[in-house]
């Protein structure tokens, strides 16, 4: 009997966190657990008000409780993490997945007794938050994609105001709200009706002539098409403002991050592309960003500077919360999701994510694969072997472990072309098929005229 009681107890689990506590997140309440034996009555119900936040964050102290645990419930975490996060908890939000499939818990008030136990135990994995100054930069730039989103749609109100009055603008500018077609949609706002007053507006690189703008600009100017064009274009206008306005407090912060971080130990690199990204920051973000990084990620194929400030503003500047380059894809979901029993793999799909750095990659994968680098040529095999979509999510990969290695070790990216990684393909083929050759007895060679490969026994 003695020796079933020895065994059992040398199976229980030791505490990792002995003064931790939990908190089930809720819209109007919070119910917070802490270990039996720091309070007589373990678990209490606040609620979300910003004086009973400071009163739970006051009992959690009074308790000795170091580490503080709570689920990703849509918002509501936020103010009660900035406060207790403020008061000098260590604080976790873990996915709600990790503690879900768990029997007995019907309430609030053994949720928060669970969470806190797992917790105790060391149980549950803290889900990614980056530190304070890069949380201000991620805030600032999902807030700045916002506002773009919204300035988007009144972009296609102006076009559809411009198509009913049959203004032909954007059949003869490339985009309208370029230097070229703002100036015109400004002079019209303004009342000028003349066509050829309106066609003095284009600019030197428009393709149109002038002869093509003025026939373009002749329109039947109805009271209320102009009213609707006037309407979306002051409300684009407002919008464009407030993205500068996030331009400047992103310039802000990257700023205080420069004046933190030691001097580059290489010299900015010439840019490669002079084309200027649609929608990119109203400063220099590729020097911003080599100041404090020391790298310049622009150097990996499919990253210009304005998508390479959202990455950092999504991942941080070390990557350190990675162990390795397999971590971080499988972090960002971009690895293989295996589903293995009985040593058989049942299925390898990509997990289904959310994750905004994913959707970045993606989108740089997609767009390198119409480039003629190394990982265009590797997209545009894998896409006409197993589809497009697979390609994306491996290029999106390979990309994400260029960048994983560049911020992490420093590493400096030279691409090899198009040329060099289709050469290496081609020597992978040949090597298989010179081996499967020798398994059946033959024996490759190259013929003399046009370079085919023949079998010879």
């Amino acid at each position: 009997m003695s020796q079933a009681k020895r065994s059992r107890k040398s199976r229980d689990l030791t505490k990792v966190h002995p003064a931790a506590a939990a908190i089930d997140i809720g819209a109007t309440i919070h119910v917070a657990a802490v270990g039996p034996d720091r309070d007589n009555e373990p678990v209490r119900t606040f609620r979300t008000f910003t004086d009973d936040l400071h009163r739970l964050a006051d009992w959690f102290a009074g308790c000795g409780i170091k580490t503080v645990v709570m689920e990703s419930t849509g918002i509501y975490w936020i103010p009660i993490f900035e406060i207790l996060e403020q008061r000098g908890f260590e604080v976790m939000v873990v996915n709600a997945r990790d503690a879900k499939h768990v029997p007995g818990r019907k309430t609030d008030v053994s949720d928060a007794q669970w969470l806190q136990r797992l917790h105790e135990y060391g149980l549950l994995r803290a889900s990614f938050r980056p530190q304070a100054e890069i949380a201000g930069l991620r805030a600032y730039l999902r807030q700045r994609e916002r506002l773009l989103d919204y300035a988007a749609a009144h972009i296609q109100h102006m076009q559809k105001a411009l198509t009913q009055m049959n203004l032909q603008l954007h059949h003869v500018v490339s985009d309208i709200t370029g230097v070229t077609g703002m100036s015109i949609i400004r002079a019209i706002v303004e009342g000028e009706r003349d066509p050829a007053v309106l066609a003095s507006y284009r600019e030197r690189g428009c393709h149109a002539t002038v002869e093509t703008m003025c026939q373009a600009l002749i329109g039947n100017y109805r009271e209320e098409h102009v009213f609707a064009l006037t309407q979306a274009f002051e409300l684009y206008d407002v919008y464009q403002t407030k993205v500068t306005a996030c331009d400047k407090q992103i310039q802000a912060i990257l700023t205080r991050l420069k004046q933190n971080a030691p001097p580059p130990a290489h010299k900015l690199l010439p840019v490669r592309r002079r084309s200027r990204q649609p929608n990119a920051p109203g400063f220099d973000a590729r020097a911003a960003l080599h100041a404090i990084l020391g790298v310049d990620l622009t150097q990996i194929d499919g990253l210009g500077p304005y998508l390479a400030l959202k990455l950092v503003g999504e991942c941080g500047t070390t990557l350190t919360a990675w162990p390795s380059a397999k971590h971080f894809t499988s972090w960002l979901a971009l690895a293989p999701h295996n589903k293995i029993s009985g040593g058989k793999v049942l299925s390898s799909k990509t997990r289904r994510t959310s994750n905004r750095a994913a959707s970045l990659l993606r989108l740089a994968a997609g767009t390198v694969g119409r480039t003629d680098t190394a990982l265009g040529a590797f997209y545009r095999r894998l896409s006409a072997r197993v589809g497009k979509a697979k390609a994306i999510t491996a290029t999106a990969r390979k990309i994400a472990v260029l960048f994983y290695n560049t911020l992490r070790h420093g590493m400096s990216y030279a691409d090899p072309g198009a040329t060099y990684y289709e050469d290496r393909y081609k020597q992978r083929v040949l090597a298989n098929l010179q081996r499967r050759a020798k398994s059946l007895g033959f024996v490759l060679c190259e013929a003399d005229q046009d370079n085919a490969l023949v079998g010879v026994s």
